[in-house]
Formats: structure tokens, sequence, C-alpha cells
């Protein structure tokens, strides 16, 4: 389901797309995001953070919220006017949220897990975990642009030469 919706300025434009709880959808979340972000203009740098923090949510869900049968949710929410793009990833297991790092945390250098929600902290403005009624669970990341104007590139053809 794919939707714009209207605001001040530039419309919001919301994305949604349902995922098998498997790595194949997990995957697919990410190229999906790419193209999605791409398609709409939004910046290089944005992308590229919003690419590994949908890899890490995307993989955590299917990695700890995965139940038999049930799929994955994967939502950006792309809002030029704020300057904002906001990831959700919703899964089937309210009861396994995630754990918020301190800052001054180090992570296990051997260790083959546990750096995911330190990088999405890393990459994101602000995250957090909501309840995705009726069992599930969300976990949001807002990434902003260093100014609205950012979170969009110029389409405009270049006029130098």
């Amino acid at each position: 389901m794919n939707h714009a919706t209207p605001h001040v300025g530039e419309p919001v434009h919301t994305f949604t797309q349902l995922l098998s709880a498997t790595r194949r959808g997990a995957r697919l979340a990410r190229l999906l995001a790419v193209t999605e972000l791409r398609s709409r203009g939004v910046s290089r740098e944005l992308t590229e953070r919003a690419e590994l923090v949908v890899a890490e949510l995307a993989a955590n869900a299917v990695l700890h919220g995965r139940v038999p049968g049930r799929c994955f949710r994967l939502t950006l929410v792309i809002d030029p006017s704020a300057g904002r793009l906001r990831v959700e990833v919703s899964d089937a297991r309210g009861d396994l949220r995630p754990l918020a790092f301190p800052a001054d945390t180090e992570v296990d250098p051997l260790s083959t897990s546990g750096r995911g929600l330190a990088l999405v902290a890393a990459l994101a403005d602000h995250w957090n975990c909501v309840p995705h009624p009726p069992s599930g669970k969300t976990v949001r990341a807002d990434l902003l642009g260093p100014s609205p104007e950012h979170i969009v590139g110029d389409r405009r053809p270049s006029t130098a030469r």
C-alpha cells in the first residue's frame, strides 16, 4: 500500500509492504527501501543511512520477531517539509522488545551478534519501540537530513557545463 498524504509544503509519502519473515524477506525489505527512496528523490546520504537501518531492523524482525506463518511489515514515511524519514519495522513478537544500549557500551568485536541496535542508534537521530496491536511491536527510527531540502534531492537538470 502506497499513498501520499497532503501536508503543508511537499506531501508526506508513505510506503508500506508486508514481507515474509525470512532472510529473503529481510533482503527484499532493504532492496525495496532503497528503490522507493531513490524513486522519491531522497538524498543519497539519507538513502544510505536508511538502507543500513532497514537491513538491521528487518534482520532483527526475522531473527527475533518471527512467528511461524506471520509476516513483518516495512513502512517508510518520507516527510520532505520536516526533513525527516521514518523507518518502521513491525513484527509479531511484542513480548520480545529490544533493549537500548547506553552510548558508552562497547560491543565485543569477536561477537557475531549485538551490533544491530548499536548501529541503528548511531545512524538514526532517534529510535524507539512501541506496541503493534494485537500482539506485536514496531521498532521505528527517525532519520533527519541536515535541512528539509536535503531529504529530497534537487531533480532539476544542471545548467553548469
